[in-house]
Order: C-alpha cells, then structure tokens, then sequence
C-alpha cells in the first residue's frame, strides 16, 4: 500500500512548494523507497499548453507529449525520473472526465455534484500513480483559501480517513514575514493559514516555515504552540543560493526522517553524496563565462527555467559558472549588437509568434560572423535557417510561413500533418521523438552515439525543398527524423568554433548529473573561448 504526503501552501504564492516537493520526494527516494510526484493545478486549463509563459512560466513537455506545468520539470530533476502527463492532474482534466462520465450515462442517473463526484474522480486518479510506488508526494497548487484548490483539498481529507491516518500525512509551506519597523519573525500569518486548512478538516503533520533567514527559536516554539504541530515538525526553509541546495536543508532540519516516522516506514539513512558534492562544487567555481538569452519572456525568467537549469548542469560539468546575460529581442532591434558585445555564448530559445523575430535573427548573424558558440532551440533553430537563408544564400524576403505566409522562399514550413488543424491545445507535435545523428559530425561528437530520444514541441519545420541549397553553402544538418528521416532535428557549421540548432528541446531532458550534451558543449566552448583550452 502506497503512503500519501500531501503538500499545501498558505498565506501567499510563489513560496516554493514546487522547490519543497522535489526535495521531499528526493529524500524519499534517496531512502530507498519507490518515489513519485504528483502535481494538482487548480486552473480549468486541461493543459498547461495553450497559457502564456509570462503568466505561469514555462510549459514543460514530457515523453508522452504532455504539456505540463514547471513543477514537473523540477520534480523530474530532482528525482532524476520521467513521468507521465497523468502526473498532472488539473481541474480542467477532473471536470471533462465527470461530464464524459454523466453524458455517457456512467452515474445511473444520480445528481453529478463536487462530493462525491469531482473528489471521487480526484482521488482516483490520485491512486492510480500510486499503484506503482511506496511513497507517492501530491503537491496541491494555489494557496489554501483559494476557491479553486477547495475540492481538491477535500479529496485530500477524504483520502486521510480512507487510506487511514497512518498511511497520508500533509506538510504545509507557509511564510513567516520579518518586519523591519519591529525586527523580528511573525507568525500570525501562519497561524491563521493553518486555522484555514483545519477549518476544512485537515490538521498539518509537519510545516515548513519559509523565511529570509534561519526560524528563530521562539517563532518555531510558537507556531507549535498555536499550530498543534510538534517542534521537531516545525521546518526551518530560509533563502538558500541555490535551489539544489534545500534539500540537504531540509534533511538537516529532519523533515523526512520526521515524516517517514510518522507514515510508519523503516528509517534509513539517505544516499546523498553525490548530490552533496554536486552542490558543494558548484558554491566553489571561481571562473565565470556570460552567455546571452536573447528571447521574448526574458521579464519573467521562469519562461526559460529548463535553459537556466540546464546551463546549471554544464557548469559544474566544466567547472566554470555561467552567469547570463538576459536581453529582450525586441530591444536587440532597437539598440543593435552593442548589448551583444562581450558574451562568451549565445542561446536563441524557443517562442512562438512575430513579437522580437528580427532581434532573435540578429543574435544569430552575430554568432554566426563573430564566431561566438552559439546554440538555437525549437524557434531558435527554425531562425536559424531562416537567417543563414537570408544572409549566406541571399534568399530575400526568406522566412517560416508562421510569420510571413506570403514570403517568396518559405524555407520553414508548416508541417504536413498540421495543416486543416483548428484547436491549439495538444495538437503539436510533442513529446520524445527518435533523432538520427549522423556520423563525424559536432552533433555526434557531443552524443556519441547515433540515435537519441528528444522532446520536442512545434508545428513547423524545415523545408526540405531548399535543404540542397543550404548544404552547397555549408551548412549541415546533422539530425534527421529518425522515422522517417524527412524533418531536419539538428543543424551545425562545421567551421565555427562551436555553431549549432536543434529542433528539439535538449534543455527538457538535462539532469543535475547527466546535463544535456548540447548545452555541456556550449559552456565548454565559452570557457575556451574565455579561457583557452
């Protein structure tokens, strides 16, 4: 039987719940327990496909296709692990199934209503993951109070007194502000965050009290006392450098050992030196390279949250921190090269739509004339063509039809089977994907191998109609689609330092210990470039 640990979150967003919960599953499963994450998204979104970046930060793609929220892309780091679009569960999700269900009749008649239709449906999907697993961490987005989070809160209440009490547990993430006019840490937030949670039923096990700085003794002592929660299950989760870093907090403050305790599982000792010694090593680096991102979402970095994740992982891979240079392409068309000048590396990441197009293709030209180690991803890669078609083979007017459908020389096109399509949510082509490399090329250097699996997640691609024109001036596309063979997944210049695009999204695959070759190469090449070999 699977033990539950449902994580909430009170007094305000963005505290780090999706933080806390990787860690918490992390710990589990440094343990040695069969450990998964769960994340509830209380929006009526189905999908996190079709919201805007800058609203809720990147859509993470899973193999299965999958378009998910971040959380998942932390959860699948954290516990080196790739899940399933069902580990997304979104009240958009819950409310289709029960209207299917009622409209198909499956309900006999009975008046469809949230207790016990929505919770019933909530829970089953909630115990369908877990029938795999000794611990499953179930993470409930939005802070409590929120209207939309009440049914699935109430699900979580209705498990407690099904699985029984010794078998779900709920830990709640809440903040204790310091004010500076009194200089010290409150706590009434917190108190009556958790008054809010009891009021529905749901008596916290543990809380985790987010801070600046470390809890202070008599703030812990009192948020036990108006809690009734013990001391030892009273977190102490204060700012830390890096995100990597918190669970080794949180082991220190004995949050697992507290919890697994409390559900009744063997205590064991954590396995945890490796990613002791990667988060030691990379506080240490002393040399810095300065790589540009040159996209649209540049305001809101969580947009690009795999790409600085994954720049994280090279860096401790090539022993040089990499500090980035964030630069808007819409300002890049205003100001020029000039906000270009003095970077060690350039990534052109995904997007879609027309907004900063031009800026994306002058960072390209200027990687490309400078020699500057350049990477370009999804968008990025389809730029890419589109400038060297412009600039080398003198194609004017050349663009993807996305932007411009009535340019002369369509050198990115819509793909085949997207054609006719009139609804935007899930309808890409998305998930992992074979891509066959080629042999002596930068791309199979990089991978060391010849086949590989990448997610991706776009609608048009390269035509293949001017693929000739492009290798006659040296371009190479040393990726193809490994079904087929017809779509063009990588493409490099052989003669630059380190010059290359994927259609794909490396980022979405990098791991703190196995980071992505693409994004591994071009750190290394910055530092030879800063540096020297």
């Amino acid at each position: 039987m699977a033990k539950f640990i449902f994580v909430t979150g009170g007094v305000v967003s963005g505290l780090g719940k999706g933080i806390t919960s990787a860690s918490l599953g992390m710990l589990m499963k440094a343990r040695g327990f069969k450990t998964t994450n769960i994340k509830i998204d209380p929006y009526l979104n189905y999908d996190a496909g079709t919201m805007n970046p800058y609203q809720h930060g990147e859509v993470f793609v899973l193999d299965d296709g999958g378009e998910v929220d971040l959380d998942l892309g932390n959860y699948e780091r954290f516990l080196d692990t790739n899940l399933t679009f069902d580990h997304n569960i979104t009240t958009g999700k819950v409310y289709s199934a029960v209207i299917e269900k009622e409209r198909r009749g499956d309900y006999l008649g009975a008046t469809v209503q949230v207790i016990p239709h929505i919770t019933n449906e909530i829970k089953e999907r909630i115990r369908k993951i877990a029938q795999d697993y000794e611990v499953v961490v179930v993470e409930i987005g939005g802070t409590v109070g929120d209207i939309e989070s009440m049914p699935f809160l109430e699900a979580a209440r209705e498990m407690q007194l099904e699985e029984g009490r010794e078998n779900v547990a709920f830990v709640h993430v809440t903040y204790v502000p310091k004010l500076k006019v009194v200089g010290e840490q409150k706590t009434k937030p917190t108190q009556h965050s958790v008054k809010e949670l009891r009021s529905l039923g749901i008596q916290p096990d543990a809380i985790i009290a987010r801070s600046e700085d470390p809890l202070e003794e008599g703030a812990r002592k009192k948020i036990s006392l108006f809690t009734n929660v013990p001391e030892e299950a009273v977190i102490s989760a204060y700012d830390v450098e890096d995100t990597y870093e918190v669970p080794l907090l949180l082991e220190k403050e004995g949050l697992a050992r507290y919890l697994t305790k409390r559900i009744g599982l063997e205590e064991r000792e954590p396995n945890l030196e490796d990613w002791r010694e990667i988060v030691e090593k990379y506080k240490k680096l002393d040399k810095t390279v300065e790589i540009a991102i040159v996209g649209k979402y540049v305001k809101l970095a969580d947009s690009y949250l795999s790409i600085k994740e994954a720049l994280k992982h090279s860096s401790v891979a090539n022993n040089v921190k990499v500090k980035i240079r964030w630069i808007e392409a819409e300002d890049l068309e205003r100001d020029g090269f000039k906000l270009l000048e003095g970077v060690d590396g350039i990534i052109v990441p995904g997007g879609f739509g027309a907004r900063g197009t031009e800026g994306k293709m002058m960072a390209v030209r200027y990687a490309r004339e400078n020699g500057i180690p350049f990477l370009g991803i999804c968008f990025g890669f389809q730029l890419t063509v589109v400038e060297f078609a412009r600039n080398v083979l003198g194609l004017k007017g050349a663009h993807s039809t996305e932007i411009d459908p009535q340019t002369p020389y369509p050198v990115v096109d819509l793909l085949p089977e997207q054609r006719g399509i009139d609804k935007l949510g899930g309808t890409m082509r998305l998930g992992a994907y074979p891509v066959k490399i080629k042999p002596n090329t930068l791309a199979h250097r990089l991978y060391g191998k010849e086949l590989i699996y990448e997610r991706h997640r776009h609608r048009w691609e390269v035509n293949p109609d001017f693929i000739a024109q492009f290798e006659e001036k040296g371009l190479v596309f040393s990726g193809v689609s490994g079904d087929d063979g017809r779509r063009m997944e990588i493409l490099e210049l052989p003669e630059h330092p380190y010059f290359i695009a994927t259609q794909y999204h490396p980022e979405l695959k990098s791991r703190p210990m196995k980071p992505s070759p693409v994004f591994k190469g071009l750190v290394e090449a910055a530092r030879e470039k800063k540096y020297g070999k």
